[in-house]
């Protein structure tokens, strides 16, 4: 997929962390640095998100669906 540039401002202090992780070599530079942690939050969203939607469920009801549906696959 083709890249779009941005520009963002950073803190001070968060910039240098991000220069570390460089210098460290855990990325080639800020802009890899930076997708990466993006693309982490948003994994960690859709996976709280999921996690919401999951508990707006009946589970008594949830659980009569499951029954339901195992009962009839036995017969």
């Amino acid at each position: 997929m083709a890249a779009a540039k941005i520009a963002i401002s950073l803190d001070r202090d968060l910039l240098r962390t991000v220069d570390l992780w460089v210098a460290e070599g855990k990325f080639p530079n800020r802009s890899k640095a930076i997708q990466a942690a993006v693309r982490e939050k948003y994994a960690r969203w859709r996976r709280t998100r999921l996690a919401e939607e999951c508990a707006k469920g009946d589970p008594a009801e949830e659980q009569a669906m499951a029954d339901e549906t195992f009962e009839g696959d036995l017969w």
